[in-house]
Parts: structure tokens; C-alpha cells; sequence
């Protein structure tokens, strides 16, 4: 079976790209468990990489195998490039609360292929970081339903009540930047269009390939997000596209009748930071400019950390010079007990005055859904 998807993606023209086409991750090799070869889905999945020029890796048993470097460095950079197409177990199918975001979180995959020096996935997931994609959608998608009007942050809020019960689908991976690869993202929000009920998607990216989601049927169930940041903070965003090519497709999608938003995240209070924020503000206000029937949202969150996280981050980046002073932070502990460290409250207060007065001078159509 894999011989033939392979040989079948050799056949198949290399696809084309311009200068103005945007940059696709391009995974190493693909590892496949025979789990994830039953589904439809996950075998469409490999014939897609390997028509890019993947190695594909059929493994033996259903356990990932074979990312182990000589040292952390490669084990680093065997993961981030390997994709690894799986099944979702059930207790991965069981949606999980997501506040302030969304009602429930929905998994389409778990990893991502940037290399952002600030990652909130480096001490959450366990092991590499290897970028998995599920081959069970079907399954997914149909669990959903369950969870109607269950949710504790838009179902239950009276700002937030007309979204709907929420799903988001971007806490552990981005999934327009994989979605060249899987297809599951133009799958989901094909479920969420034909859906007859109060229901949202919401997804949020740091890529700009949304050509292949112009033209589906989505009825508004969808909201895109962009997370974008000041050019200062921006460089720490390896392997993302560029900030002004996220506006730009956020303007894409607006036109194409989508609800949109800003992810203005991770917020850091560097030199020049008013300047900087403010300049990034006035150009998402050219990008939306004359959309008819714009529905934008921001959403505002600062930088934060745990232990356990910069070790991780400074293991993978060890010449990075982003900050993680805790002796400039304010110490947290959290709802389960563990440590996180936040800007200081004056601080903190200086930044949220700012950014609310900011967005409502440059963006005031746009609703502020949240600062933390």
C-alpha cells in the first residue's frame, strides 16, 4: 500500500511556486504507524508529502520510533523535521475547556513546524517536538456534537453568547501551517459551514497559505485569526511568514466573508515597544480598510513563562537573547499548582492601557475579546 502512494506521488508534477507564493514546510520524512494507514484521510496525508519529496517511513508498530539523536541538539532537529501521521486516541478526543479562547479545545494535530524562540508548546507536550497529525478525522469531527452548548467561556457569556459554542483548534499545533500536508483544516471548516447549529471554529496561525480556504462554504462559522507581533518581537518567529504577509492574508479571508482576528501575542514591553505596537496597529488598519461587513476581533496576550519551560526554550535556542529574567517578573502559581512568571502589575497596567487605547484609535471596529 505505501509502495503504491509513493510511487504514484513520483508521478505527480512538482508543484509550482513564485516569488509571491507562500513558503510551505517541506517535513524530512514522514513516519506513519499502521494505525493511522486504515484511514482515508491519513493515507491522502502521505501521498501529498511524498509528492513534495518526503521520505516516507512506514513503522512497525503503532509507537513513534527512530527521533532519538546523539545529543538534544538532534533529537531537536530530527523532530522539528518529522511529521508524523497517527491516530487520536479517545483520550485525545475528549475536549478539554480552553478559557479565555473558546469553549473547547479541538485537536486537528499536536506540534508545529516554527521555531519560535518563545514556544508555549516547549514544556506542555511530552518528549520531541515532533509535529503529529491525526488520520482519524472522521472521528474527530464526529464527536463534536456532544459538546454543544456545554461550553463555560462563549456559551455561557452575554458578550460572547452570538458566537456560539466554540471550538479552537490551535492550542497545540498551527494548523494552516501543516494544512498543505493534512487537508484537515479545509475538512473542518467544511463541517462547521454544513453544521445547522450555534457553532464556531476558531484557529490561529503565523502563516499566510489561506488560498486553499477562499472558497469553501464556511457561513461565518469560522473565525481565522493571525497572530502577529511587533517587528522587534517578530524575529524571535523562525520559520513563520512574515508579519506584513499575515495581514495581507488576513485581508484575503475578510473578503472571502470569513470573521477575523488579531492575536497580538506574545506582548513584551522592549525598547521602543509603543512605537513598534502602534505602528503594527496602523498597519492591520490599512489591511482591513474598506472590507464590507468586517468582523475583527483582538485578542491580547503577554509573555509569559514556567521552569519548566526555559529550560526547554534554552535548550533548543541557546544563543537566543530573548527575556526570561525572573527577577523582572512577578511569580504566579497556578490554578494546578504550578509556577509561571508574568510581567509585574505596573507594569502589566502600563501595557494594558496603552493597548486598549491604541486599538480603539487605529482599529475601532474591532472588538477586544481579552487581555491576560
Amino acid at each position: 500500500m505505501l509502495t503504491d502512494l509513493v510511487r504514484a506521488a513520483a508521478q505527480s508534477p512538482e508543484p509550482r511556486a513564485d516569488q509571491s507564493s507562500p513558503k510551505l514546510w517541506r517535513p524530512r520524512r514522514v513516519l506513519v504507524t499502521p494505525a493511522a494507514l486504515e484511514w482515508e484521510h491519513g493515507r491522502a496525508i502521505l501521498e501529498r508529502a511524498a509528492a513534495l519529496g518526503s521520505e516516507i517511513v512506514e513503522l512497525k508498530s503503532n509507537r513513534l520510533t527512530g527521533l532519538s539523536g546523539k545529543n538534544s541538539r538532534q533529537t531537536y532537529v530530527n523532530a522539528k523535521t518529522t511529521l508524523a501521521v497517527v491516530v487520536a486516541p479517545p483520550s485525545k478526543r475528549r475536549l478539554q475547556p480552553i478559557p479565555p479562547s473558546a469553549d473547547w479545545r479541538v485537536d486537528l494535530a499536536e506540534g508545529c513546524p516554527a521555531h519560535c524562540h518563545y514556544c508555549y508548546l516547549a514544556g506542555s507536550l511530552a518528549g520531541p517536538p515532533v509535529t503529529r497529525v491525526y488520520a482519524n478525522l472522521p472521528e474527530i469531527l464526529d464527536s463534536l456534537a456532544d459538546y454543544v452548548g456545554r461550553g463555560a467561556v462563549t456559551s455561557r457569556s452575554i458578550d460572547r453568547a452570538h458566537e456560539g459554542t466554540t471550538f479552537e483548534a490551535s492550542c497545540y499545533t498551527d494548523p494552516l501551517g501543516i494544512e498543505h500536508l493534512t487537508g484537515s483544516l479545509a475538512e473542518t471548516i467544511a463541517h462547521f459551514g454544513s453544521w445547522q447549529a450555534p457553532v464556531q471554529l476558531r484557529f490561529t496561525t503565523k502563516y499566510d497559505a489561506v488560498q486553499p480556504l477562499l472558497n469553501l462554504s464556511h457561513q461565518r462559522h469560522t473565525r481565522i485569526r493571525f497572530s502577529v507581533n511587533a517587528q522587534p518581537v517578530a524575529r524571535f518567529e523562525g520559520g513563520t511568514a512574515p508579519v506584513a504577509a499575515r495581514l495581507r492574508a488576513l485581508r484575503q479571508v475578510a473578503l472571502a466573508g470569513y470573521p477575523v482576528g488579531l492575536t497580538i501575542a506574545p506582548i513584551m514591553p522592549v525598547e521602543g515597544w509603543r512605537e513598534a505596537y502602534s505602528a503594527l496597529l496602523q498597519e492591520a488598519a490599512q489591511q482591513v480598510a474598506g472590507i464590507p461587513n468586517l468582523d475583527l476581533t483582538v485578542e491580547l496576550i503577554t509573555h509569559r513563562f514556567t521552569p519548566g519551560s526555559k529550560s526547554v526554550l534554552t535548550g533548543w535556542y541557546p544563543g537566543s537573547n530573548l527575556d526570561m529574567d525572573e527577577a523582572t517578573r512577578a511569580r504566579k502559581t497556578t490554578k494546578f499548582n504550578t509556577v509561571k512568571y508574568v510581567y509585574t502589575p505596573s507594569v502589566m497596567k502600563e501595557m494594558r492601557v496603552f493597548f486598549e487605547e491604541a486599538v480603539s484609535k487605529h482599529l475601532p471596529a474591532a472588538r477586544i475579546l481579552y487581555w491576560t
